[in-house]
């Protein structure tokens, strides 16, 4: 079997619409996806935009399948059929503007072949922005306001958004290999992370989801989708407050609280540049 190159195209079209200037949205489960919150936000944007699925990636070339497993499924009639874990790609037209969405599992081989089947999307719709999703464990109470940290390397961006410029230099996941990829074909990127209590890492992030959805909606010019998410919020933290209790960890999380101030809804961005570092670095060689 011949070895595919850097130009042979993966994906499995199922349609081709006719999009002007679209963003393309990407969020990966797995490594990048602590709480759920980037998977959770993109699957919220293709639920409640009625997005059309326009393509898939092939997994077999990008998926160790003993780690990320497909799945067993039984239809009405009871007959079994295979999931396999597929990076799914999906179109809606919005007032005003259109996007691209691509969703799926962060792969575990030929990350640069990979990659270049998402560039070669963004190319073929012509996207003239990029967005990149994910969430990381780190040292910040539930109580409070899910803190964003919104990073470019583009300096158009950077300036017109008044963003953190990318300076991290360490290990990364697919979402930092793609935000850079990006980057190198001219197409503009804006990287967002979500903070996630690092003892609440069992458990969906509605907090840390709604945060990601309301930016990215904010970068596109669109209102955030409605949800059932909001509902949820006081739902998860009745959750991580019975956790904290059972654990013992109520002077901990006081003391995240007081590392806040009295501006927890302004953090200092700095300070989450330190933990996307260190959690970066913390997780390096974790699948």
């Amino acid at each position: 079997m011949d070895t595919p190159d850097e130009s042979t195209d993966l994906v499995r079209w199922l349609a081709e619409p006719d999009l002007q200037r679209p963003t393309i949205i990407c969020a990966f489960s797995g490594w990048n996806d602590a709480g759920d919150a980037a998977s959770q936000s993109a699957q919220t944007m293709i639920e409640h935009w009625n997005a059309m699925p326009i393509g898939e990636l092939d997994p077999e070339l990008f998926t160790d399948f003993a780690t990320i497993r497909p799945h067993v499924r039984l239809d009405d009639e009871q007959h079994r059929r295979i999931v396999w874990p597929t990076a799914g790609v999906w179109s809606a037209s919005l007032p005003g503007t259109d996007v691209i969405i691509v969703l799926g599992p962060e792969p575990s081989l030929r990350w640069r072949l990979y990659t270049d089947q998402i560039i070669g999307i963004a190319e073929k719709f012509g996207a003239t922005m990029a967005i990149t999703m994910g969430a990381l464990l780190a040292d910040v109470p539930h109580t409070r306001p899910a803190q964003l940290l919104i990073t470019s390397s583009d300096p158009g961006l950077t300036e017109r958004y008044s963003l953190e410029p990318s300076t991290y230099e360490g290990p990364t996941g697919i979402v930092g290999v793609l935000s850079t990829a990006f980057g190198n074909a001219g197409i503009p990127c804006v990287s967002l992370w979500a903070a996630v209590p690092n003892y609440a890492n069992a458990l969906p992030s509605p907090p840390a989801t709604l945060a990601l959805l309301e930016r990215a909606c904010q970068l596109v010019g669109s209102p955030r989708p409605t949800s059932s998410l909001s509902g949820q919020v006081g739902e998860y933290v009745a959750s991580v407050d019975a956790l904290v209790e059972s654990n013992d960890l109520e002077d901990y999380v006081a003391r995240l609280e007081d590392a806040l101030g009295e501006s927890p809804a302004e953090p200092d961005p700095s300070e989450l540049v330190e933990e996307v570092e260190r959690f970066l670095r913390d997780h390096d060689g974790d699948s």
